[in-house]
């Protein structure tokens, strides 16, 4: 029942049900990338702006735009034609696995000297000096 009420009323934990009847009408499933977020491209250039058709995505729980890969990024703004299910961007070997903003969960960066690492830091040291006014 909570997830009932959760895709009736909220919009930031995964698409309302207005978004799905809206899907299930204008909308084709591309694909889904490896988050679970689901990408669509419209059927016809009813709702579009331009000469392109309209894409977006569902995303797999909360709503947060750094959720999406590059490759579907340049896909859901038209860069690339084709989705990253049939052309894949080709990777490098110095190329890290794309991961979500962590800012504000666990596993956000913490360096030495901030207070969520215990705010301990050196002192400073003989480069430093203190500003006193003239």
């Amino acid at each position: 029942m909570s997830n009932l009420l959760k895709t009736i009323f909220t919009w930031w934990n995964g698409a309302t049900a207005g978004i799905h009847f809206t899907v299930s009408r204008r909308g084709v499933l591309v694909g889904k990338d490896e988050f679970g977020n689901r990408y669509y491209e419209a059927k016809d250039l009813k709702d579009s702006f331009d000469k392109n058709k309209r894409r977006w995505v569902i995303f797999n729980g909360y709503a947060e735009a750094s959720k999406v890969p590059p490759d579907w990024h340049g896909w859901l703004h038209h860069t690339f034609a084709e989705p990253p299910t049939q052309a894949p961007l080709p990777r490098k070997a110095w190329e890290k696995e794309h991961r979500p903003n962590l800012s504000g969960t666990i596993y956000a960066y913490r360096p030495k000297g901030s207070l969520a690492r215990g705010g301990e830091r050196q002192r400073a040291t003989g480069d430093y000096e203190a500003w006193t006014p003239e």
